[in-house]
């Protein structure tokens, strides 16, 4: 099953990570209130990830001495804690398979086109800058506490993004914990027992893939401890909500709000409703929520698949963005804003699951946000190329 060994590399210094970590460059949107924080931090790991000069910016927090070389393969504990909970996972270097083993399973498709820029920083730099997100069954959370609780943290830090960002405030720990001791043993024994689920950077995995890596930079956590939200979306349609709204199954709401499964919650600036799915099939695909959504409201809005990451009919927003979705069709930005019921991880692992032997059975895009997201530059990882 799949394997896992120590991270060698770079990493910061205990002084300089709070201002080199940073959220995952796909998440800073050109013109937010979060670039132009991060622009203003000029030890910011963005800088690399998008900036004009990755490699002279990398050279230069070396130099500085905010990132040192690290060449003891090591796991690094990596605990965030928000709103009163807590998570953990671990920061490891997993070996890259190809899709049809089974090893590395993935819930969407992926795009030659959309890595070359990720292939591009790896060409200048020669390193992993952001790790992917996995997911595994394997009871590793007891290890995990045991290390936590017999060792002290390397880094420990209050991320500040100006409150630009979901990853605002969490407060980070991390402990680094050596390949060969007992418990870095025991951590690649019992993942190695079950395969690996791509919860979030199916795109940066894919890019350690064409890349031809033998190893690519992972967050693993156990599945139980993930929170999956809602991914909600605002609405531009070919024909307005209020010229078809009579032709749906819907009832007046009080407030706009996350709604039970099968039903779509939807704000306009006439008012707000709830809309019960119509028909709900047996398939893992076509019972999801996002997927019932498309068949049974875009078509009446005048909408196509083909439309879905156009921007001038459709922006997403995670659960957490309820408000920011309302103020936008408030100021005329989009017509209407729906909310649906997250999607549970049995539903994400069974199209996973399912997609093993037909790569066609993919998530619809757009379905699941995992928050909160992992922090980028708490180790900056040497891949080697096959």
């Amino acid at each position: 099953m799949a394997e896992i060994e120590g991270l060698t590399g770079l990493r910061p210094s205990r002084e300089s990570i709070g201002s080199i970590a940073c959220p995952p460059y796909d998440v800073i949107k050109p013109g937010s209130k979060l670039e132009a924080a991060l622009n203003a931090n000029r030890n910011a790991l963005s800088h690399i990830t998008l900036g004009p000069d990755p490699l002279g910016a990398l050279n230069r927090l070396v130099a500085e001495g905010m990132l040192q070389k690290d060449g003891v393969p090591c796991f690094y504990v990596y605990e965030q804690s928000f709103a009163g909970r807590r998570r953990t996972g671990l920061l490891a270097a997993v070996k890259v398979y190809d899709y049809a083993e089974g090893q590395i399973i993935r819930h969407e498709r992926t795009f030659d086109d959309k890595v070359r820029g990720r292939l591009e920083l790896s060409a200048k730099t020669g390193y992993t800058f952001e790790p992917v997100f996995l997911l595994t069954r394997a009871p590793v959370g007891e290890v995990l506490e045991e290390i936590k609780s017999s060792n002290r943290p390397e880094y420990e830090f209050v991320s500040d993004f100006e409150g630009a960002s979901e990853l605002h405030g969490i407060a980070n720990r991390i402990y680094r914990l050596p390949e060969d001791s007992s418990e870095g043993r025991r951590l690649q024994a019992l993942i190695k027992e079950r395969p690996l689920y791509i919860a979030d950077g199916h795109h940066r995995y894919h890019a350690s893939l064409l890349n031809r890596q033998t190893h690519c930079l992972a967050y693993i956590c156990e599945a139980g401890q993930v929170e999956i939200q809602a991914y909600n979306r605002v609405i531009n349609g070919m024909v307005k909500f209020e010229e078809i709204k009579d032709r749906l199954a819907l009832s007046e709401l009080r407030a706009f709000a996350t709604p039970p499964k099968h039903h779509f919650a939807v704000y306009t600036r006439a008012g707000s409703y709830l809309i019960k799915a119509r028909h709900i099939p047996d398939d893992v695909i076509g019972r999801l929520d996002c997927s019932i959504l498309e068949n049974e409201l875009y078509p009446l809005l005048g909408l196509t698949h083909e439309m879905i990451r156009d921007t001038r009919h459709f922006d997403y927003f995670p659960e957490q963005e309820m408000d920011k979705m309302m103020e936008i069709v408030n100021e005329g930005w989009y017509d209407l804003a729906v909310a649906l019921h997250p999607v549970s991880r049995e539903e994400l692992m069974a199209v996973a699951d399912a997609g093993i032997k037909n790569p066609n059975i993919v998530m619809p895009e757009k379905s699941t946000f995992f928050a909160p997201k992992i922090l980028s530059g708490i180790f900056i990882y040497r891949h080697r190329v096959a």
